[in-house]
């Protein structure tokens, strides 16, 4: 796999593209030279290990035929505060609204994301530990770590 960041000329304004060929924008905060036209690379690299493991979750469900109305991951993470700043923890918030949705059968789709498909997760696990709950239709689960 290979992505390209490429700064578009301006202040802090950078697009990434990869292989699909979908530009994603990055900038800085208007804080830091930028003009907050972008997302950071921060929270790009926390907004692709959510949609590592959603992209699995997703295709678990279906598979077991189950139906969804509404489905979102919230990561919620914490970061040093001296530089560089890295990443040392983060909990991800399963959110799912659906008919019909056995709390046994999403905890297996997520377990099995968590533990054995989602790239993304499993090497951010080897930074920090990883923790997950879910809701479904409004129902929280207790906090566990990461498989």
């Amino acid at each position: 796999m290979q992505v390209t960041v490429t700064w578009e000329g301006e202040k802090m304004r950078l697009k990434g593209l990869g292989a699909s060929g979908q530009p994603v924008a990055m900038d800085a905060g208007t804080d830091h030279g930028g003009q907050n036209q972008g997302a950071r690379p921060s929270e790009v690299l926390l907004m692709g290990m959510a949609g590592c493991t959603a992209l699995d979750v997703l295709t678990i469900l279906q598979k077991k035929r189950l139906s969804l109305t509404s489905f979102a991951i919230d990561v919620e993470a914490n970061r040093a505060t001296t530089d560089p700043k890295v990443f040392t923890s983060a909990t991800l918030i399963y959110r799912l609204e659906g008919p019909d949705l056995p709390e046994s059968q999403v905890k297996q789709a997520i377990e099995l994301s968590l533990s054995k498909y989602c790239g993304m997760v499993n090497t951010m696990k080897k930074a920090m530990p990883i923790s997950y709950c879910y809701e479904i239709n409004g129902s929280r689960s207790a906090v566990e770590p990461a498989p």
